[in-house]
């Protein structure tokens, strides 16, 4: 892989984390209006307005590729019917922040009167939309963006599929404590709110398993060539693991430079799954082997949903499916299940029905929404092996999650 594709990967991978400008909520405002459109306020008959709203340009659109993909591909398999009525997806391209996904998502609304929205991949974006949907009573379904804030305060309008940052990193740090028994973990990641959520998230749960973090240390967000001084500061630290949270081209040169100025030291080196999710494994190359990950999803998780979505999605698209790909894909079983009783096709009658869809059996294991409308999921440790001649995440065992 070229420096270029994967410095184009480095922001889209750590998009579960961009939540530096969620100051930015309040953008989504203007005279919206009610009603929730969809094709006619309590309309029991399809067809559907559906709005997806993924970037198709810019530094993320690897990304949104896989979510357009998962969306599409559960559509396919079910005749282009959610809950039994027919769908009209209305696409627009979200790009790579607010300042062009708030306005083209907010026209979904305003314009193509959708009944619902899934997608969006930045936690800013997502932020600044929440007075939209609320405002316009039109149910937003986030499949990635992973921003603890974003779900505080729960909202009928505001639902995930995804995860977030610090609920991820919380399943593993138990785990840790159990594999490293008295030894002592560093903590490192990109300095910005979502680096900081996940270690946070980590060192809580590793802490109360009784656990003892050794250091920490924030590294220049996309400005940091060179590990080798955090590395150096892990090593005198005396750690026998590193907990991580990078992305892209920033986890693959962590991972290499890890590889190469501590492979020798007897220290575990841990992340959550990002740092080895898709593209950015085979750039990794062998220096990723052994090292452990907590994720909601791996393609190599053993079971009948996950083996017939990973035929199908392969099939279908020429490539393995990624968490990004599960989370827009059961964005659209969630809407399957809540279409099959809404009173309407509108914002208001699915948004009610939302409520009550109950328990998804996902390729990544069954979950529902909580009380805050993220998902209770099962978590996964996973570790990087090489499986029929490829390197893959292989599933490890179960977490539970905090």
């Amino acid at each position: 892989m070229s420096f270029s594709v994967i410095s184009s990967l480095r922001k889209a991978a750590v998009i579960p984390a961009m939540v530096g400008a969620l100051a930015l909520s309040a953008c989504g405002g203007g005279s919206l209006g009610t009603g929730g459109g969809g094709g006619g306020e309590g309309a029991a008959d399809g067809p559907v307005k559906i709005g997806v709203s993924v970037p198709k340009s810019g530094v993320y659109a690897a990304l949104g590729k896989d979510m357009e993909q998962g969306f599409k591909l559960y559509l396919e398999q079910n005749d282009n019917k959610l809950g039994g009525k027919e769908v009209e997806l209305v696409e627009v391209d979200e790009g790579a922040g607010p300042q062009t996904g708030v306005p083209a998502t907010e026209r979904l609304i305003t314009q193509d009167q959708v009944g619902a929205v899934v997608g969006i991949v930045n936690s800013a974006t997502a932020a600044g939309l929440q007075r939209t949907f609320n405002e316009s009573e039109v149910p937003l379904i986030v499949t990635n963006a992973g921003a603890d804030t974003l779900t505080e305060t729960p909202s009928d309008y505001i639902w995930r599929t995804s995860f977030t940052n610090g609920g991820v990193a919380e399943a593993l740090g138990p785990k840790a404590k159990e594999e490293l028994g008295d030894g002592s973990v560093f903590l490192l990641a990109p300095d910005y709110a979502a680096g900081k959520e996940a270690t946070a998230g980590f060192k809580r749960t590793f802490e109360e398993a009784g656990g003892e973090i050794a250091g920490e240390a924030f590294t220049p967000f996309g400005q940091t060539p060179d590990y080798q001084p955090y590395l150096n500061q892990v090593r005198t630290s005396g750690a026998k693991g590193v907990y991580v949270f990078y992305a892209g081209a920033e986890a693959v040169a962590f991972v290499q430079q890890f590889q190469q100025f501590l492979g020798n030291e007897d220290i575990q080196l841990y992340g959550s799954g990002f740092l080895t999710e898709g593209s950015v494994l085979d750039a990794q190359g062998e220096s990723a082997d052994g090292v452990k990950t907590v994720l909601h999803y791996s393609d190599q998780i053993d079971s009948p949903e996950n083996d017939k979505f990973v035929e199908d999605y392969t099939a279908r698209w020429n490539m393995a499916p990624t968490v990004y790909s599960v989370q827009t894909y059961d964005a659209a079983a969630v809407l399957d299940k809540a279409l099959e009783s809404a009173e309407g096709v509108d914002g208001r009658s699915i948004a009610a029905a939302l409520k009550d869809v109950g328990d998804i059996e996902s390729p990544r294991g069954t979950w529902r929404f909580n009380e805050n409308h993220d998902p209770d999921q099962p978590y996964w440790l996973r570790e990087v092996q090489e499986v029929d001649g490829k390197r893959v995440n292989a599933v490890v065992s179960e977490l539970t999650a905090s």
